[in-house]
């Protein structure tokens, strides 16, 4: 699936944000406000890859410009059809 630069970044956030729910609701810690969006990226792709969520990437691509795209697939997959991200 191939989404846009602004599209992509747009889901990354809300990534961020129901994944923020999922890891305390997982009871896997809590992301603190001194984290940085690498290290909330990282958490996040590492807990959805062990939870089986998302299929992992090989060590060559674990980047984490690719742990983004992943994260951004992964948030578009759960969203309504009719939701404002889906759409152009």
């Amino acid at each position: 699936m191939k989404l846009k630069p602004k599209q992509e970044a747009q889901l990354l956030k809300e990534a961020l944000r129901v994944g923020a729910i999922y890891v305390d609701k997982r009871g896997a810690g809590q992301f603190e406000a001194t984290d940085s969006a690498s290290k909330k990226i990282s958490l996040l792709y590492q807990l959805l890859v062990h939870d089986q969520l998302i299929t992992p990437l090989n060590n060559a691509q674990a980047t984490e410009p690719n742990m983004k795209h992943k994260l951004a697939l992964w948030i578009y997959r759960q969203l309504p059809d009719d939701h404002p991200l889906k759409t152009d």
